[in-house]
């Protein structure tokens, strides 16, 4: 199974953030290191260029993201000082996205070791999220092939606003989050259908709502590819989360998601997560990465050869 990795763009951030930067090497790292994915799996995208960004964002937000013309009322929704290095790391993030999205129509699955930017809107991006490259991927796709039919299946313990608002009346897009209801955002926008956790919520209820969830967006929609948000952040230990999973019970979350998309072709961005230990982020990033191996070897997809992986770089 391939997979996009982006950890060598890194952003310069000041002393005492709170975005874990290194999670996304040590990840990488981590899969290699316990023969999760083979080096010559593992690739380098090519980034989002401006017309690709373009087909979701006002294209005045992208030239002043790449111009570094931000002001600073953006600056503090995004959470991070703007620098060339931003802009790089963000284009290669969105380019993953894409890259995997590909992949994973011709092959079955694939994923992006970073992404999952659901709270960039159009216009904006606030919350650690520049471009959204769900939304970008999902529209990349699109031109390329038609109305496609994606559900976008959102894990991650903050609701993805910025995705719901883009696609909120699309009907070849299904928005699904289940998220903590008094986390951020504080301004919840509409999915096409969002379950709110009350905080605290472990693992039996977790996945009984996930169950009944994953029922109703399937009895609703029948999408030709599936993105997966698989945020680490609903972990019980995570300083922004306020549900209370364990790493077993996410790593239940990811099978279960796996094993509804049977048939469909899967891409997964690996979203949130804010433990203060790194090492535990990087067990529930990673344990989805195995789920998904698990997925891609055992599931029959529809394999589509017309599109060729977007990259730049093979690891050896």
């Amino acid at each position: 199974m391939k997979a996009f990795y982006t950890d060598q763009f890194v952003l310069p951030l000041p002393d005492g953030h709170s975005f874990p930067m290194q999670k996304y090497r040590a990840l990488r790292e981590r899969l290699v290191d316990e023969a999760v994915v083979a080096p010559r799996d593992l690739f380098e995208p090519a980034p989002a260029s401006f017309d690709e960004l373009a087909l979701v964002h006002d294209p005045d937000y992208v030239s002043a993201v790449f111009e570094g013309t931000l002001d600073r009322d953006h600056q503090r929704r995004i959470g991070f000082p703007w620098s060339r290095a931003m802009v790089e790391r963000s284009i290669r993030s969105v380019g993953a996205t894409i890259a995997a999205a590909s992949v994973a129509l011709e092959e079955g699955a694939a994923a992006n070791l970073a992404g999952g930017t659901h709270h960039a809107f159009s216009d904006r991006g606030e919350g650690y999220c520049v471009f959204n490259d769900v939304a970008v991927a999902t529209r990349v796709l699109q031109s390329r092939r038609g109305p496609l039919r994606i559900a976008v299946i959102d894990c991650d313990v903050h609701q993805g606003n910025g995705t719901a608002r883009i696609f909120r009346d699309d009907p070849t897009v299904f928005t699904f989050s289940i998220h903590g209801a008094k986390n951020f955002p504080a301004r919840k926008e509409t999915s096409d259908l969002d379950i709110a956790l009350d905080d605290g919520t472990g693992d039996a209820e977790y996945i009984d709502a996930l169950d009944r969830a994953l029922d109703m967006v399937f009895e609703r929609f029948d999408p030709e590819l599936v993105i997966y948000l698989a945020g680490a952040d609903a972990f019980h230990g995570d300083r922004l989360g306020r549900l209370a999973l364990s790493i077993d019970g996410l790593r239940e979350r990811d099978r279960r998601v796996f094993e509804r998309c049977y048939g469909l072709p899967v891409v997964t961005c690996m979203g949130g997560g804010y433990c203060p230990d790194i090492s535990t982020i990087v067990t529930i990033h990673a344990n989805t990465i195995r789920e998904l191996c698990a997925f891609s070897k055992s599931s029959e997809v529809r394999r589509d050869t017309n599109h060729e992986p977007r990259t730049t770089a093979r690891v050896s």
